[in-house]
């Protein structure tokens, strides 16, 4: 079989050789131009293309000049020379590269129309400088819009005649090519016929090994890797065969390791939630609980002893409940098959089957005893204290699907949190407490009126000198029945039903009223005040802020806003047209969060915002993520240029510090600084600055 394909493959070869060769010729022509187009034509046709740009981003660019205040012109100068220096110089290359007769002329009434537009750009200049601003208009008018109106008539003939060359070269490639498209096509109808005899020829002695081969490859499609292709005598084939007997050993090894990573925890080899809500679990109909463990201060371990630590603890635990599982399992305390799961961080679950509350209950009574002995991690004894969350069908029995039990076990183990308990069975009665958090909205109006909220002040550090340059305000809520409620339970609701104006109304006042408290012993502290979607939609917002900073007599460079990126970027015109009327009044601008939305540099460049706030999630162990720094760099060196202050947000250890430092961030945000202050705590904290930062004008 191998010498009767070798001779017709080797015919073919020959005669496709000889349609190469005479295919040579025409094609070497076609690469040629191909060539010329790409390297001179093209690019030709793009510097065309961008002097028409440039000439019109330059009439934008003097409207800017005509409009900016004096000590803002030498910028706008720059901008223009700059404008004006391309268009020079796309002149200059096109004076060297035009062969084109027709072309050549425009280009001569474009450098005359330059003139023209240089006299008039001096004239409009000196009636600017001359700070006389009604001719300065008229001289745009009557002599530099008309001059740069002529240069872009000129630019646009230049590329229409460009354009009607490239046209015509490209006509004349495909004439080219359609002709050795025929002369291909002659010689494959003679492949094509040889082919045909030499398969006939080599049918009988190579389908019946190919439709082995073929056999085997869709039992491998279907997921069947046991079967192997047998040797069939044709060197060739089995050698297939064995390639393909060895692809599905291969498919085989890496489909179970696909399968692990997709439905086992990799810290303990328990399944995951994944797993724990696959639909082949529904057949297990005997289940009819499931626990929601949930390892305490899991956070708290992370913090002081590090995450090695945190996942001996998790480690030990998975252990521990394995063996007490199995054994209940056993000992028939609960249904056979039993399903644990690791979940998330120190969050595990337990689906099993059981014929009373009480059976269950004992089953906690076991866990609990074998969580008593501490874990030994570095030298150091930790404790494991564990809070869990029951569901199960209820009095009723009527069968639910884990992902309802999962759901409930999870209302009950945030009810035992609450209550300080080490667990609690899922009740109506939780649900409709989760219903009644909604009735917070509804507070809240009193809560302003009240002053029950409270403005909390978290530092913000130079990375450079060490020192404090101002704090960011965060809203707090002593509610005077529920006690304090967190952020995370009613700003998310007072943001969809508009409350949240009120809350940034009164944060405002209490930032301008510290600040004007402070305009003596630190006059160099700022205080950030977070602005919210709904404000950036409200078109006398910008008129409330002015209007209250007037009140306070305070610099307004001392009070700054941080909006979040999400927010800028749901409705970017009326955003950017709020933060131009916002820094007119005087007030910095920081774009929080940065990173967690879709902003576009187009967007953010037309933004006056002073800083750039790079979202906690980035920084949370940038020290331990080269990709992670790779990604921060680069939104630093963004940032840099375009002349904006970078912070990191959430920064919680040294190696977090010494990382951003180096990566070029200039200012610091989180807990390795200082947690956010209020009251003696914060006077403490002021108290404590250095002589120095509170000379600092």
């Amino acid at each position: 079989m191998g010498r009767r394909l070798a001779l017709g493959f080797g015919a073919l070869v020959t005669l496709m050789l000889i349609a190469l060769m005479q295919a040579a010729v025409p094609l070497k022509l076609v690469g040629d131009g191909a060539e010329r187009f790409a390297t001179q034509d093209m690019q030709r046709l793009l510097r065309v293309q961008a002097l028409s740009l440039q000439i019109e981003g330059v009439g934008v660019s003097f409207i800017r000049l005509l409009n900016a205040p004096r000590d803002t012109r030498v910028a706008e100068y720059a901008d223009v020379d700059e404008q004006n220096r391309r268009i020079d110089g796309i002149i200059a290359t096109l004076g060297h590269d035009l062969a084109d007769a027709q072309q050549q002329e425009t280009l001569k009434r474009l450098v005359a129309c330059r003139a023209i537009y240089a006299d008039a750009f001096i004239a409009t200049v000196d009636e600017i400088e001359g700070d006389n601003p009604a001719a300065a208009a008229r001289a745009l008018t009557e002599q530099v819009n008309p001059a740069l109106k002529a240069m872009l008539v000129e630019s646009n003939a230049l590329l229409s005649r460009e354009r009607q060359l490239v046209e015509d070269q490209l006509a004349n490639a495909q004439a080219m090519l359609r002709r050795i498209v025929w002369l291909m096509a002659a010689v494959s109808a003679l492949v094509v016929a040889i082919a045909a005899w030499l398969g006939w020829r080599t049918t009988r002695s190579v389908v019946m090994p190919l439709a082995r081969l073929e056999s085997g490859a869709k039992d491998i499609a279907a997921g069947n890797y046991g079967h192997l292709i047998e040797a069939t005598g044709l060197q060739e084939v089995d050698r297939v065969g064995e390639a393909l007997n060895t692809m599905a050993d291969t498919v085989s090894q890496r489909e179970r390791q696909i399968s692990q990573q997709a439905f086992e925890d990799s810290l303990t080899g328990l399944p995951n939630r994944a797993a724990l809500l696959q639909p082949a679990q529904a057949g297990k109909a005997r289940h009819n609980t499931l626990a929601l463990l949930d390892l305490a201060r899991l956070k708290v371990v992370n913090e002081t002893l590090g995450y090695t630590t945190g996942d001996s603890l998790i480690l030990a635990l998975a252990e521990r409940a394995r063996t007490v599982v199995a054994s209940a399992a056993a000992d028939g305390l609960i249904s056979p098959e039993p399903v644990l799961a690791r979940l998330a961080g120190g969050t595990f679950a337990i689906w099993f089957g059981t014929t009373s509350r009480h059976d269950a209950q004992a089953l906690l009574t076991q866990l609990e005893h074998v969580v008593e002995a501490p874990v030994s991690c570095s030298g150091q004894l930790v404790d494991l204290n564990l809070v869990v969350g029951f569901a199960d069908f209820g009095e009723a029995g009527t069968e639910q699907p884990v992902e309802t039990l999962l759901r409930n076990a999870e209302i009950a183990l945030h009810a035992a949190k609450r209550s300080a308990q080490t667990h609690a069975w899922y009740s109506e009665a939780q649900e409709a407490a989760r219903v009644g958090h909604l009735g917070l909205v509804t507070d809240l109006r009193a809560a302003v009126a009240d002053n029950q909220l409270q403005m909390w002040l978290q530092p913000k550090f130079s990375l450079a000198t060490g020192q404090a340059i101002g704090v960011e305000a965060l809203v707090r809520w002593q509610h005077p029945v529920r006690g304090f409620v967190s952020p995370a339970e009613f700003v998310p609701f007072a943001e969809q039903t508009g409350h949240i104006t009120l809350v940034t109304q009164w944060m405002l006042q209490q930032a301008l009223a510290t600040l004007s408290s402070w305009a003596t012993p630190y006059p160099h502290l700022s205080i950030a005040v977070n602005v919210s979607t709904r404000d950036l939609q409200d078109p006398s917002f910008a008129v409330r802020v002015k209007d209250m900073v007037c009140a306070s007599g305070i610099n307004p460079k001392r009070l700054r806003l941080e909006i979040t990126e999400s927010g800028l970027m749901d409705d970017t015109r009326r955003s950017i047209a709020l933060l131009h009327a916002l820094r007119d009044i005087g007030l910095p601008l920081s774009i929080d969060d940065f990173g967690t939305g879709y902003s576009s540099l187009a967007y953010l460049q037309q933004m006056p915002v002073t800083e750039l706030k790079i979202d906690r999630s980035f920084i949370d162990k940038v020290d331990a993520s080269p990709g992670t720094q790779r990604l921060v760099h680069a939104m630093v060196e963004m940032g840099h240029g375009l002349g904006l202050m970078v912070t990191a947000e959430g920064v919680e250890t040294e190696a977090e510090k010494g990382t951003i430092t180096r990566l070029g961030c200039d200012v610091m945000q989180g807990y390795l600084g200082s947690r956010p202050l209020h009251g003696k705590a914060l006077q403490d904290w002021l108290d404590r600055l250095p002589a120095a930062d509170r000379a600092q004008a």
